[in-house]
Parts: structure tokens; sequence; C-alpha cells
């Protein structure tokens, strides 16, 4: 339990309304109760807000507040919150064995930090290197000479093959599979298909995160490269050769075809997509089930529709095929008008 003021010394917001009040609790605006504590950061959960019956509501400056009622002025107010749940829920750690668990095997070549974390049945191959503090969860397999930097997660079931090299602070959600092979064959003159060989690697900057079931190719000779700070969601597919930039966010579903490359604060909505060996610059946005078909050069813009255009186009056009069925019927009434003439 806590005060609304111990709250906002806690996540350095500005407290309007009573300060002594009592926070017992966390909950969503539509299910919170008295003595719970919500938030407000999406313009389109106003009137859930205004009819919440939180005892308090984290909020950013702009929001509209009443009177009468208990509020956290934030910055952020969904960094704030995060603060608040981490008080009342705890951190979850994925991983309660300490050290390292009997099952774990461990090649002796390996090189395992400080206050590293294996939990059972995890394969660890000759000559990797695993960072201080870093998590290993139950289940995973490390190919041989990885690296793997400081303070990193890696949850249960998660593949990460040979020479892949991975920064700090990186977060792998299960089932992951790091340096797969790429999607790589040529065709003989009989029409058989016979495997290029995958040998160049995968490197992750620092502080990326990756979802559950995502996979990342192998470059065939050179390396798949991700950009420091990027996130990349569940069910993700990025091929060979593909380099992202940093704090790119690549949303579920979303396929990147091999040797094309992203710049910086890059967004791919769901299960949009980029053909092969395209470029995309600073801050591009890709709408839901965009399909980009060539590269990409003006900074900043947003692009939707298969094959990807201009936000504004795609709207236009969207607009007057919605009304298509109206023009057919303009365009009958006047070649009726045309053909009585």
């Amino acid at each position: 339990m806590y005060t609304l003021l111990q709250l906002a010394q806690i996540t350095g917001s500005q407290v309007i309304g009573n300060p002594l009040v009592s926070i017992q609790g966390v909950a969503d605006l539509e299910s919170a109760k008295e003595g719970q504590i919500s938030f407000f950061a999406n313009r389109s959960y106003l009137e859930a807000m205004k009819k919440s019956l939180a005892t308090a509501l984290i909020v950013d400056q702009d929001t509209p507040i009443e009177k009468g009622k208990n509020y956290l002025i934030a910055v952020h107010p969904t960094e704030a919150f995060q603060k608040v749940l981490k008080l009342f829920l705890g951190e979850r750690s994925p991983l309660l064995f300490e050290g390292v668990h009997p099952t774990a095997v461990i090649a002796p070549s390996s090189q395992i930090g400080s206050g590293v974390r294996i939990g059972p049945y995890a394969v660890i191959d000759g000559g990797c290197i695993i960072g201080d503090k870093t998590v290993i969860c139950a289940g995973v397999l490390i190919g041989p000479h990885v690296t793997i930097g400081a303070d990193c997660l890696i949850h249960s079931g998660v593949i990460i093959r040979e020479y892949i090299q991975i920064g700090n602070r990186v977060i792998i959600q299960p089932g992951a599979v790091i340096g797969s092979c790429g999607f790589g064959f040529f065709t003989d003159e009989n029409g058989k298909h016979s495997k290029l060989e995958q040998l160049g690697n995968v490197i992750i900057e620092d502080d990326v995160e990756i979802g559950a079931l995502t996979t990342i190719d192998r470059g065939r000779f050179t390396e798949t490269r991700i950009g420091e700070g990027s996130k990349i969601d569940n069910l993700v597919q990025i091929a060979h050769g593909v380099t992202l930039g940093s704090h790119n966010l690549i949303i579920a579903q979303t396929g990147i075809a091999g040797s094309s490359k992203t710049g910086n604060h890059v967004v791919m909505a769901g299960q949009s997509a980029l053909v092969g060996h395209v470029s995309i610059a600073d801050r591009v946005i890709i709408a839901a089930r965009g399909a980009v078909s060539k590269s990409i050069k003006e900074p900043g813009t947003r692009w939707a529709g298969a094959p990807a255009e201009p936000l504004n186009d795609h709207n236009r056009r969207s607009i007057y095929l919605k009304n298509i069925n109206k023009y057919i019927k303009r365009i009958d009434k006047l070649e009726e008008k045309l053909n009585s003439l």
C-alpha cells in the first residue's frame, strides 16, 4: 500500500488532488475500483477515463482533469505506470534457479561470466562466451562460438546457432531461432534444386528484443544485422543478409526478404513485407499489410497497400474504390442521357 505522494516521488510525477489517499493496487480504466490506480495514454480511451472508478489516474499534462479527482501528472504516463506496476506486482523472473542447473550441458571450452544463471537442460556448445548476469532459461540450445553479452535474457526453447554475436541487454522470447539457414538454392538444367550453403552469421546489437517464434536467418557469406534498440514482435521472418537500422519497430507476421536494408526508427506494422534488395529511409512507416516492392528514399514518409504507395494516395484510392458502385451508377445514367440525344 502506498500513498499517492509516495507514488509521485517514485515516478517523478506531480500530484493533483489528495496526496495522502491510499493506493492498494493497479487496474485498467474499465475494471478499476476504489483504492486502485490506472493510467491514460491513448486518446481513444477518453470516455473510459471519464467513467473510471479508479482512486487515481496517471495522465500527461495535456489531459483534461476533473475537479475532485486524483491524478499523477507524468511526462510519460505509460512509463510511470510501469514503475507502479512493478511496485505492486513485483519482478517476475522466468527462471528461479540460481547458478547453473545440474542438468545443463556446457562445453569446457566455453566461458561463463559471473552471476550467469542457466536453467535445466540448456546446452551451450564449445567456444561460447556468455556475459555477466545473463539468464539462459530451460531448454535453450546455443551452438559453438556464440558470443552473448551481459544482462541478456534468453527465454526457454530459443535456438542460437553457431557463430552468432549478441550484444548486451538483449531479450529473446521463447521459441525464436537465431542463425537459421537462409532460403537459398540454385536450379540446374534438369530442374533439380541444390542448396547454397549459408556460411555468414547474425549480429544482434545492444538493447534489442526479439519476439516469440521469430526467425532471423544467417547471411550467405556476410552478416545479417539487427541494429541497436530495435524491437521485433512475434512470428517475424528476417531473411539472410538483411540489415535493420537502430530503433526499428517490426510488428507481428512481418516478412523481410534477403539483402533488404532499413534506416533508423523505421516502423513496419503487422503483416507488412519488404521484397529483397530494397532500402528504406529513416523514420519511414509501413502500414499493416503494406508490401514494399521498391526502395523508399524519402525519410519520414508513410506508405500503405500492396504494392506500397504513399499513404495519402492509398487512402484516396481506397475511398474511390469504396464508392465505385456510385460511380458506375452515375456513368450508367450519363450513358443513358447520351444515348437519348
